[in-house]
């Protein structure tokens, strides 16, 4: 099996060089978050991003620049508390794939931050988000030419992106929704000048219109108008914003009531309706400590599917006396306090990430990879990008010298 052989081998190369450059591993993790093959068998089968997240966190934790800061370490509790809170359906439900989503559902949010940290922290943050951004084009050109195809032969349904590899629409309108926050906001630390940083905001969100992922649109409309309206040297952007908000809620409510009036109760509106209900009566049937974490991938599973929401994804997994819904409120209402409360020129883009990944669950999956883990690290980025801006030395006033007559 040679490429066995070469993987490896380029793997220790990789830990050798990342023993000399700890940054080195949580860098490669921002390309390389896109990446949603899967590799791993039965409850460890995991996404190559998740695989290259959970190799760069220990390099993170281990070597990243110390103190953390308030915010960071803010998170990290709240999302402890939401840990704490859902260990009680691990216990209460002892199967394999609950433990490993419990151990998952960690690294998509604490080791996110911690790698993210890391790159910030480090002075990283202009290349590692960068490459992120590189990587987010580099997705979108080939679904944009996919579906032009499409078009040319009279088919405007949307795209589910094949290559370089299969991806979910939903997955890639999230992800090309978060590249247009990034690239609309134009942090003046991330050097892109508009040259550059239109063209790829327009590629983007064209790969995502070819989508036609709702969710993501909703969650980009939530993303501009915080992004817009928050910081005062942004709000001449808030009539723009609004322009462009209109029509993407005008788009999204006409989808909806096409698919409404079709009649057909297979399409996505009315399906998500059936799973609404049936993730009711699911919770229902188990509301203490519900059914446990990736309850669905079981063989005697009351429901084979993810809940479409963020809040009876949770009831049906957890429960109530789990303390999941709890749990989940604590984190997201805390992180969303602390977000706001940072410093603007960081925090507000790192709000606005957070509002729309938290926009888009209510219409779709949530506990999903790297929709999870990538807003999470662009967060960690920005927390660890403020912490290196306050430690550099303030520039000394020259002082005139005085003149005596």
């Amino acid at each position: 099996m040679p490429l066995l052989v070469v993987g490896g081998v380029v793997l220790l190369l990789v830990a050798v060089v990342a023993l000399t450059q700890p940054v080195l591993l949580p860098l490669l993790a921002m390309p390389l978050i896109v990446v949603v093959l899967r590799f791993g068998a039965g409850p460890v089968d995991m996404t190559i991003a998740d695989w290259i997240l959970a190799l760069a966190f220990w390099p993170a934790v281990f070597f990243a620049p110390r103190p953390f800061s308030p915010e960071l370490r803010k998170l990290l509790w709240l999302n402890a508390i939401y840990q704490a809170a859902t260990l009680f359906t691990v216990i209460a439900n002892p199967f394999v794939a609950n433990g490993v989503e419990w151990f998952h559902a960690w690294l998509l949010v604490s080791g996110a931050l911690v790698v993210g940290w890391a790159v910030g922290a480090t002075g990283q943050a202009r290349l590692g988000v960068s490459l992120f951004l590189l990587a987010c084009v580099a997705l979108a050109l080939p679904t944009i030419a996919e579906g032009l195809l499409r078009y040319a032969q009279g088919n405007f349904s949307e795209v589910y992106p094949s290559w370089p590899w299969s991806m979910h629409k939903n997955f890639m309108g999230n992800l090309m929704g978060i590249a247009a926050l990034i690239l609309y906001a134009r942090p003046t630390w991330l050097g892109w000048t508009k040259r550059w940083a239109v063209p790829a905001l327009v590629v983007v969100v064209t790969a995502l219109a070819v989508t036609q992922s709702r969710q993501a649109l909703v969650g980009l409309a939530v993303g501009l108008l915080v992004v817009s309206f928050r910081r005062h040297s942004e709000r001449r952007r808030g009539v723009v914003a609004l322009i462009v908000v209109a029509p993407i809620l005008y788009l999204v409510l006409t989808m909806a009531r096409d698919q409404i009036a079709s009649g057909n109760e297979h399409n996505s509106w009315f399906q998500r309706l059936e799973w609404y209900a049936e993730s009711v009566r699911i919770w229902l049937e188990a509301p203490w400590f519900g059914h446990g974490l990736r309850y669905w991938t079981q063989a005697d599973a009351p429901g084979f599917f993810q809940p479409p929401n963020a809040f009876l994804e949770v009831l049906a997994s957890a429960g109530l006396v789990g303390l999941g819904l709890f749990g989940f409120l604590v984190l997201w209402v805390g992180a969303i306090t602390v977000l706001y409360r940072a410093d603007p020129a960081f925090g507000t883009l790192a709000l606005a990430l957070g509002l729309s990944r938290l926009a888009q669950a209510q219409l779709d999956l949530f506990w999903v990879s790297i929709s999870v883990s990538a807003p999470f690290l662009l967060i960690g980025v920005l927390l660890g990008l403020a912490a290196h801006k306050a430690r550099e030395p303030m520039p000394e006033r020259t002082r005139e010298p005085l003149v005596t007559r």
